[in-house]
């Protein structure tokens, strides 16, 4: 069976926004493989706190494949093997919610955690977080770069393995008491676009859609405009400023998706109230799709 490490990084607090990926396989006692590759997100939306984690800047991803196509390659492995992770249930709910988002199905998934495994095999006072296991291990890498991160959770799980002498991964899991989870797949969904508007909801306007436009106000008393324009996954709120400039959802539109009419310049409060509605403000609100 194929055992690999997997490792994801996010441009922000969603787990659809995988934005760097890393793999590393496990073969007869050694890594084998590696794989590393930047993700654009389906929203070009960086946090701040995620940046200076992983220092991965819009720019960087904007030329990128994204996830379905970098993915795809590996959904065999992924499928077919067992994966390992370090709090795995970020990873792999990074990985579920990229394949949903994307419209693709999700596979049937086997993981085992290695958070859980170097707790019973190399247990300290400061924890068993990635880097510090890494530390005390001696294994050298660049923490919080997907490849890496990917590298030194499989050679975390080489050394729990020599640790306890046993032959493989599964005989690993069995001597530490640890099952091996096991998630159950779905079929592919329909594609979703990030702050598109469908056509039945456009067609509640009065007025032509495409003439929408809000004049808001920015946090340092800046005047800026959302406009709805018509793109390849329908029409979508922009915005002038900064972060709309580069492709990212900003403030400024999060704010008229959900009707707030603080930084509201223009006179067209009605159209914010309808916009809402259209949208689904509570969807919106709560993060989902």
């Amino acid at each position: 069976m194929t055992v690999l490490a997997l490792d994801f990084e996010t441009a922000n607090e969603r787990r659809d926004s995988a934005c760097a990926v890393g793999l590393a396989w496990i073969a007869q006692g050694r890594v084998v493989r590696r794989e590393s590759h930047l993700i654009r997100p389906p929203e070009m939306r960086f946090a701040p706190g995620n940046i200076r984690v992983h220092g991965i800047l819009p720019a960087d991803v904007a030329d990128k494949p994204d996830f379905a196509t970098v993915m795809a390659p590996y959904l065999g492995d992924l499928g077919r093997g067992l994966i390992l992770a370090h709090n795995a249930s970020f990873d792999i709910g990074v990985l579920r919610a990229g394949l949903t988002r994307a419209g693709l199905a999700v596979p049937d998934l086997a993981y085992l955690c290695t958070v859980q495994v170097a707790r019973r095999v190399f247990p300290a006072p400061e924890g068993c977080g990635l880097g510090k296991v890494a530390r005390r291990l001696g294994i050298r890498f660049e923490h919080h770069d997907a490849g890496e991160d990917a590298y030194a959770c499989a050679e975390i799980a080489l050394a729990a393995m020599r640790e306890r002498a046993v032959a493989d991964v599964h005989a690993l899991a069995a001597a530490l008491g640890l099952p091996v989870t096991r998630a159950v797949g779905g079929p592919a969904g329909p594609r979703r676009s990030p702050g598109t508007i469908s056509g039945r909801a456009l067609a509640a306007f009065p007025n032509e859609p495409a003439a929408l436009r809000f004049a808001m106000r920015g946090s340092t008393g800046n005047r800026y405009h959302v406009s709805l324009e018509e793109r390849p996954g329908g029409p979508e709120l922009r915005c002038t400023c900064t972060a709309g400039r580069y492709g990212m959802r900003c403030r400024h539109v999060k704010a008229l998706e959900v009707g707030d009419v603080t930084d509201l310049l223009s006179d067209n409060a009605g159209d914010v109230v309808l916009l809402a509605r259209m949208l689904g403000a509570k969807t919106r609100v709560a993060g989902a799709a």
